[in-house]
């Protein structure tokens, strides 16, 4: 069903993404952000205030559905017309087990050096003067209060 067939209680009972989807399905076209709540909002009567107030959130939900694509151009159009591909660089060497074994051996000294910067910070804390220990926290209302 197109959505100049649809009455507008159909319509609102959809979500932006939903009429994103079908706006772009029949449009046929890439169209942008601003274009595109623009139509919603005629579609559903939205305020020029409206529009401002949600055009933000609108926008963060066509980056979140997977179903659009961000063109270039700064354009909104149907993931399902356009393919992904994965791109790999020739010049990269494949990785190699000697590889591997360096980069095992460089982690385990990561995580070494790591343990001896805690245990030299758990030294430093045990050397805190006493004094500290009775320190407590006190909430804006007691200091009121007082």
């Amino acid at each position: 069903m197109k959505l100049k067939n649809m009455s507008k209680a159909e319509i609102e009972a959809m979500s932006y993404t939903d009429i994103t989807y079908m706006l772009l399905k029949e449009n046929k076209k890439p169209m942008n952000t601003a274009e595109l709540f623009k139509s919603i909002c005629e579609l559903l009567e939205l305020t020029e205030e409206e529009y401002s107030e949600k055009i933000g959130d609108y926008y963060t939900s066509l980056t979140i559905d997977k179903r659009f694509h961000m063109l270039e151009s700064a354009e909104w159009d149907l993931m399902e017309k356009h393919k992904v591909e994965l791109q790999i660089d020739d010049d990269e060497e494949m990785e190699t087990e000697e590889d591997s074994e360096d980069e095992e051996e460089t982690e385990d000294e990561e995580t070494e050096e790591n343990i001896d910067s805690l245990d030299s910070l758990d030294d430093e804390l045990d050397d805190v003067d006493d004094d500290t220990l009775d320190l407590s926290i006190v909430t804006e209302e007691e200091l009121e209060e007082n």
